[in-house]
C-alpha cells in the first residue's frame, strides 16, 4: 500500500505506535497483571504498578511512558530495518505480487512481518525485562526469550491480521485519501 520510502516510515510509524501500546497493555495487563498485584497487594493492576513507580525494565522501575518510548524506539528501528524488507521479500517468493489477489498479498506480508518481529522484538524485550537482580544467566534469558516467544505469537498474530493492520490501512487512505 504504501509507495515510496516517506510513506513506509509513516504507515511503520503509525502500525508500531498502536502495536506498542497494546503489547505494553497485554504484557502488564494479561500476561503479569495478577503477578504484579500479588507482589504488592493491590486489587488493580493500574494501581499495583502506581504503586511501584511504573514497568519494570533495565532492573529498575521506569515510568510507563519511558517505557512505552523506549519499546517504540526499539520497534520502530527493527520493523525499518528488518520487518518490512524482508517481510516483503518473504512474500513475494511465495506469491506474485502482480498475479496475487492484493487482500491475499497483503495477507502473507502480514504473516511474515509477525514471524520475522516477534521472536525479534521478544528476544529485545527479554534484555530489557530480564530479572537482573536475580543475576544473569544464559539458560534464563533464553528460556524467558522462548516464553514471551509463545506468549506474543498469538496475540501479534491475531491483533495485526484482523484488528491492528486493517485500522492502519484505513487511517493510511484517509491520511493519503487513497
Amino acid at each position: 500500500m504504501p509507495e515510496n520510502n516517506k510513506e513506509r516510515a509513516i504507515f511503520a510509524f503509525l502500525t508500531i505506535l498502536v502495536t506498542v501500546y497494546a503489547y505494553v497493555f497485554y504484557s502488564l495487563y494479561v500476561i503479569n497483571g495478577s503477578t504484579l498485584m500479588s507482589l504488592t497487594g493491590k486489587h488493580s493492576v493500574i494501581s499495583a504498578i502506581n504503586f511501584l513507580g511504573g514497568g519494570y525494565m533495565f532492573g529498575h522501575y521506569l515510568p510507563i511512558w519511558a517505557v512505552v518510548l523506549i519499546e517504540l524506539c526499539f520497534a520502530y528501528l527493527c520493523e525499518m530495518l528488518v520487518g518490512q524488507p524482508f517481510s516483503f521479500k518473504m512474500a513475494c517468493k511465495n506469491y506474485n505480487i502482480k498475479k496475487t489477489d492484493p487482500v491475499t498479498f497483503e495477507t502473507a506480508v502480514i504473516c511474515s512481518t509477525v514471524a520475522i518481529m516477534v521472536p525479534l522484538m521478544s528476544f529485545i524485550a527479554t534484555w530489557l525485562y530480564y530479572p537482573y537482580y536475580m543475576g544473569f544467566n544464559i539458560f534464563t534469558l533464553l528460556a524467558n526469550w522462548i516464553k514471551l516467544i509463545c506468549f506474543n505469537f498469538p496475540f501479534a498474530y491475531f491483533t495485526q491480521l484482523f484488528f491492528i493492520q486493517p485500522f492502519i490501512r484505513q487511517t493510511f487512505r484517509f491520511i493519503f485519501k487513497r
